[in-house]
Formats: structure tokens, C-alpha cells, sequence
């Protein structure tokens, strides 16, 4: 006999901006799309994001992971018809930039005054939301997150709390990149992905879904992950520690189109190995 056990529902959010990239779905009108069943991968894939938030110069010589968490944050917060400066921000990522980390183990390791400067300031791990509250002028909070393969939903239930108890919108990005060199026998991480989405206490004319969240257990184990369904989530599945988070953009996909599978059908994210956060979708009912 399985006994579930979850915590009372947190107050009511609301999500606005949905934002999604990877070289197969390069932006949330795509991935939507495809999740529909209603569109088709990219063929030839994009090779990486081209973030519009840096100057030309800093774009070129922005790592993968950069570019590629700046395109859905601006890509988000532009949907959401919020000024950057102003928004609160958490950024997620269960590993960093690992190739610039391999190159640093390398260089050290073999040659360590040809060590790069610009290299090493981009291999820590909240390098992404610098790079973002430079860019945009954001003097709000800002918060990097890691817990490995937990990371995308520790970052949204650490910004759903942040936006429920200071009643503001927060920014989540969440992003992922290819695991290079000998940590690829630790951790196989493979491709680029990267979502984002904000949170916000009240709704908005921009407001896309309405959002109830609680904590579950499953006889003191968290229930797993809501897999994917669509053929084009399913190609995503293995794809990096993001990949987590298709659960619920499929969710936001299907909201409005009658299937069921959106609205009515919650979806568990593991936030540790006996809790998970699990949330529930509803249409934004407008007057």
C-alpha cells in the first residue's frame, strides 16, 4: 500500500512568459508547437543563442551557457511586458559551464600560467546572472542555484516562496550544457537547453496559467518526475539536468486545447529523494 502524503496547498501564482531553447527548438513558439504535435524540430539544428542583451563584442566571447541562459531570460521577461531592471531573478543550473571547468582542471593541471582570465571568471557558477544584471541594470535580488539533477526544481520552488512571501514577480531561468572531458565519466550531460518563465503573486494581462504548488511524499520517497509524452519532449528526455523541467512547459503547452493534458493533471518534480514539488496548472480565467 502506497501512502501520499502532501503538504497544504501554497498560496495561489500565476506564470506569464514562458520561454524555452535548444538547438531543436530554438524558442517557446516552437517548442509549443512541437509539443502540440503541431510542429516539427529544427533541420539543421541552431548551432547556440545570440543574446541580444550583450553588446557584440561581449556576445562573441560569451561561453554557451551564457548565451544560452540570457536568450530565454530576455526572451521571458519580454513576453511578460516587465522591465529587467526591476525583476528579481533566479538563476538555475545543476552544473555550470563544465567545458570552461574542464579547460581550467586542464590548464592547471599542465600549464597553469597560460591560464585565461576571461576564462576563469566565466567558469563560476553564477556567471550567467552576472552577466544578466550587468546587461539589463538589474539592482533586484538575484540568486544562483545548483542541487545536480534536483537544480531546475529547487530554482522554481525557491522563486514561487521568494514571489509568495514578498508578493513580486521573480524571473527563473534554468540551463544546462554538454559535460566535456574526464567529468563526462561523472556526469554524462549532453546538448544545450534552457528555460524560463516568471512567477508573479498577482496576475497580469499577461498572465498565461494560474499555478497551485505543494510539497509531496510518497512513503517517504519523492514521486518521480512527470515524464514527458510528446514525440518531440520525449527527443529532449536524456538531453541534460534541464530536461526535468518538460513536464510542466508540455503542461503549459497543452493548457488551453482541451486534451487533458494540461489543466486537471498535476506534475511532480523531485526536489530531493523524498519530496516533491508538485504543481497544478489551471487557465487564467479573464473577466
Amino acid at each position: 500500500m502506497t501512502t501520499t502524503t502532501s503538504a497544504p496547498t501554497r498560496p495561489t501564482l500565476y506564470i506569464e512568459g514562458p520561454a524555452f531553447w535548444t538547438p531543436t527548438l530554438p524558442g517557446w513558439d516552437a517548442a509549443r508547437a512541437a509539443f502540440r504535435g503541431e510542429g516539427a524540430l529544427a533541420d539543421p539544428p541552431v548551432k547556440r543563442p545570440s543574446p541580444q542583451v550583450l553588446a557584440p563584442a561581449e556576445r562573441r566571447r560569451a561561453p554557451d551557457t551564457v548565451a544560452l541562459a540570457l536568450e530565454v531570460a530576455a526572451a521571458s521577461l519580454a513576453a511578460s511586458g516587465r522591465n529587467a531592471a526591476d525583476v528579481p531573478c533566479v538563476f538555475t543550473s545543476a552544473h555550470g559551464d563544465l567545458a570552461i571547468n574542464d579547460y581550467m582542471c586542464s590548464t592547471l593541471a599542465n600549464d597553469p600560467k597560460m591560464l585565461s582570465p576571461t576564462k576563469f571568471h566565466n567558469s563560476v557558477h553564477n556567471a550567467a546572472v552576472g552577466y544578466w544584471t550587468i546587461g539589463t541594470g538589474c539592482t533586484a535580488a538575484s540568486n544562483a542555484v545548483s542541487a545536480f539533477e534536483h537544480s531546475f526544481a529547487s530554482g522554481l520552488l525557491e522563486a514561487a516562496v521568494q514571489s509568495a512571501c514578498d508578493q513580486e514577480p521573480v524571473l527563473l531561468v534554468g540551463y544546462d550544457a554538454p559535460s566535456v572531458g574526464a567529468v563526462t565519466s561523472v556526469t554524462d550531460s549532453r546538448g544545450l537547453l534552457a528555460v524560463a518563465l516568471v512567477i508573479a503573486s498577482e496576475p497580469s494581462e499577461r498572465t498565461v496559467a494560474v499555478l497551485d504548488w505543494s510539497l509531496a511524499s510518497e512513503d517517504g520517497k519523492a514521486p518521480a518526475a512527470t515524464p514527458p509524452r510528446s514525440k518531440a519532449a520525449k527527443s529532449l528526455a536524456e538531453i541534460n539536468p534541464m530536461a526535468l523541467s518538460l513536464g510542466l512547459f508540455e503542461s503549459l503547452a497543452h493548457l488551453d486545447d482541451g486534451s487533458g493534458d494540461g489543466a486537471g493533471t498535476p506534475v511532480d518534480l523531485p526536489v530531493s529523494a523524498s519530496l516533491s514539488l508538485r504543481l497544478q496548472l489551471r487557465p487564467f480565467a479573464r473577466g
